[in-house]
């Protein structure tokens, strides 16, 4: 079960202290796409994840790289006009795309955080490989039918955590 326990939770990626990130010697983000970054169906960034993107970026010199399991189309539609690299069709919550991901933003583990809407893709997967996990409640409703299956076994697994109190921000 602690594997299923983010290292931290925020409502959005826009509540993360950066500031904090960097004095950790944070150089490197793995961040999920649908609903964490943006909604599901939302097929393009939005102006206000545009200027968060920047200010990762430009501002803290933290690089980014997003890992998905959805489709290379959708990813690369949304990565490769800011520049970014991706990871699609990951198969979260599997070593491999994280591997990929580090490899890509040239990090080691101890200074690559994971940014997911999900328990059991990026949390666990991220806690697997040993990296600081942030989780963040999903930007939108509309889900994808497996992320919805996933959602109902999150609701127990959050019951289960929370009676044995191991969510460290409740």
């Amino acid at each position: 079960m602690r594997r299923l326990v983010p290292s931290l939770f925020v409502e959005s990626v826009y509540e993360i202290d950066l500031e904090q990130l960097k004095a950790r010697g944070v150089r490197g983000i793995l961040t999920d796409l649908d609903n964490t970054l943006v909604r599901w169906d939302e097929p393009d960034v939005t102006p206000k994840i545009l200027q968060w993107l920047d200010h990762v970026r430009d501002t803290y010199g933290i690089k980014v790289c997003i890992v998905s399991n959805n489709n290379h189309a959708r990813v690369e539609r949304f990565a490769r006009p800011l520049n970014i690299p991706w990871v699609a069709s990951a198969k979260k919550p599997s070593n491999s795309p994280f591997r990929r991901g580090l490899q890509t933003l040239g990090t080691k583990p101890e200074e690559t955080v994971v940014i997911g809407d999900q328990l059991f893709t990026d949390v666990l997967g991220g806690n697997r490989m040993g990296l600081y996990t942030i989780l963040v409640a999903p930007v939108g409703e509309k889900e994808f039918i497996g992320t919805k299956v996933l959602r109902a076994m999150e609701r127990v697994a959050f019951s289960i955590l929370r009676k044995r109190g191991m969510l460290p921000w409740e």
